[in-house]
């Protein structure tokens, strides 16, 4: 469904950005070359910024571009989601909620279920890190 971005994407990306900046969802439309400047950025590589584009049966419904940062709370690399457009025909079907992965510690009970109440599922897996020499987990 989501998909990252390629070369021929360019003016699909445009179109959307473009729907993206002249709606309601946002205070006021950016200069097209920052579109342009963004999407350049995410085919020149992915230090900064990734750009996905999302698909229905074959056909555009939107696009999220994640920005790339570094966390001290972590310790790691983290992901923002600095975009996230559906077109108006594509929402309300659930397309944003499956895009969406969530953490949470068990005990916070209120977030659990909300989480569940929205249709999000627990993935059984165990993360493990190694704390430096000292530092308290």
């Amino acid at each position: 469904m989501f998909r990252n971005a390629e070369e021929k994407d360019f003016a699909l990306y445009m179109e959307l950005a473009q729907e993206f900046y002249h709606s309601p969802a946002v205070m006021h439309p950016i200069p097209a070359q920052y579109m342009e400047n963004t999407f350049r950025e995410a085919m020149r590589s992915d230090v900064y910024i990734i750009l996905r584009i999302l698909e229905v049966d074959g056909k555009a419904a939107g696009y999220a571009i994640l920005s790339r940062s570094f966390s001290p709370e972590s310790g790691s690399p983290i992901c923002w989601i600095e975009e996230l457009y559906i077109r108006k025909a594509y929402r309300g079907h659930g397309l944003g909620t499956k895009f969406f992965s969530l953490e949470v510690e068990p005990e916070n009970t209120g977030a659990v279920a909300l989480y569940k109440r929205l249709g999000f599922t627990p993935l059984e897996y165990v993360s493990y890190v190694v704390e430096p020499d000292g530092a308290e987990a």
